[in-house]
């Protein structure tokens, strides 16, 4: 089945459309219609190429919808690591004497760095 640019842009199709384009075929006019949708330049040399490697996801998703994943829960994360983060919580610090006494050169209250921009 070749889809038609129009099927691709229904709005009320949802994730019934999701169904429809993984069954299609793709071909150089579907192609060219979404390069043009997303401001992309093929070059034509290019084309035979790209038509084929979408062919092969489409053949992969329908592969994987092919899958029966009844009695799976769905992934929110590929791992089960989970992010280490400290509590946010206010803790002491060094006074501003202390902190400036390792710079190379203070005013007594701020850094001294040489100039880097020049107007």
């Amino acid at each position: 089945m070749i889809a038609s640019n129009n099927h691709l842009t229904k709005q009320d199709w949802g994730l019934l459309g999701l169904a429809y384009i993984c069954t299609m075929q793709v071909d150089h006019e579907l192609v060219t219609h979404l390069a043009h949708l997303s401001k992309l330049n093929v070059a034509p040399e290019k084309m035979d190429k790209l038509v084929a490697d979408m062919q092969d996801l489409v053949v992969f998703v329908e592969q994987l919808n092919a899958l029966d994943t009844t009695g799976t829960s769905p992934l929110m994360h590929m791992g089960d690591a989970v992010n280490v983060l400290r509590s946010d919580k206010v803790e002491g610090s060094i006074s501003r004497e202390k902190a400036l006494s390792n710079a190379p050169d203070t005013d007594g209250v701020f850094f001294k760095v040489p100039k880097v921009i020049n107007k």
